[in-house]
């Protein structure tokens, strides 16, 4: 008994001891903080603020500057595909360099960090042979022009409206409104099919007659209905032909010429058109028919 409390006592004379000892290394800990931050505080504080302010009045220039040469480049009446494109381009160029001054600022080794990118950059290019292909595309669909801003176009294995041509990437828009991003590399692979290259388009239709029909009747209302459109176009000439002789009725060629930007709104119109004038004239246009024999086999 006697020799545990010893032992207590003991214990309670060391702990006042050691929890001193915790409290001095703690305020000398405080110290040491306390005077780095005196002497190094101050300049980092300075640095970080340089650093931002570095970031955020390079990306007004960079943005300044895209904007200076878009507008130098429509004042030159450059494409604006070729606008767009470039001003990615610069855009990405200037913020690199300004990335590059803001880790300069920190106290990053600049040299040290491009021989980093560089070999990052190397093995990164063979990672992405696909986006490096399809910055290749882009450049190519700048310099050809196989399409242009506001085309209606198939490629890529999709069709719609181009409206922008990025590094990697070009948008297109569906005509019910959907975006489609098709990558470069997709487009020139494959085969580009552009309705807006021209100003002028031709409306294919097939239109049949039963055999029943005066079949110069069909005809001449066919060119009138083609000639009351003021939007057909003279020259070319449109066409009204036979084509065939089909096992069900008789099949006309209709092909008017029209503007391209007007060729679904007279397409529509006239569909609508020969259709009522068959019905007005008593013109028929046949179902698919087939006949089907039934021959009795002897019992």
């Amino acid at each position: 008994m006697l020799s545990s409390l010893l032992l207590f006592a003991e214990g309670e004379a060391q702990a006042p001891q050691n929890l001193q000892e915790t409290i001095d290394a703690g305020g000398k800990v405080l110290e040491s903080i306390k005077a780095y931050a005196f002497d190094y505080g101050p300049g980092f504080l300075l640095n970080i603020i340089a650093a931002l302010a570095i970031f955020f009045i390079g990306r007004i220039v960079a943005n300044w500057a895209t904007k200076l040469t878009a507008s130098a480049m429509r004042r030159a009446r450059v494409d604006n595909m070729l606008i767009q494109f470039a001003r990615s381009i610069l855009y990405w160029a200037l913020m690199l360099f300004v990335i590059t001054a803001v880790l300069n600022r920190m106290g990053v080794k600049t040299d040290s960090f491009t021989a980093i990118i560089a070999a990052a950059g190397l093995a990164v290019g063979f990672a992405l042979q696909d986006s490096l292909s399809n910055f290749a595309s882009g450049v190519m669909l700048i310099l050809f022009h196989p399409f242009r801003l506001g085309d209606f176009v198939e490629a890529g294995g999709t069709a719609g409206i181009v409206e922008e041509i990025q590094i990697f990437n070009t948008v297109l828009r569906t005509p019910d409104n959907k975006r489609i991003i098709v990558p470069n590399g997709n487009i020139t692979n494959d085969n580009v099919i552009n309705y807006a290259a021209h100003q002028v388009r031709r409306i294919d239709m097939e239109i049949m007659c039963g055999y029943n029909d005066n079949l110069r009747d069909v005809k001449n209302f066919l060119e009138e209905t083609l000639a009351a459109d003021e939007r057909i176009l003279d020259d070319p000439a449109p066409l009204v032909a036979v084509n065939e002789l089909a096992d069900s009725g008789v099949i006309l060629y209709v092909r008017p010429w029209v503007r391209t930007s007007e060729y679904w709104d007279v397409k529509w119109s006239l569909t609508e058109a020969i259709k009522n004038g068959f019905d007005d004239r008593g013109f028929t246009i046949p179902y698919p028919t087939q006949d089907i024999n039934v021959h009795n086999a002897a019992g």
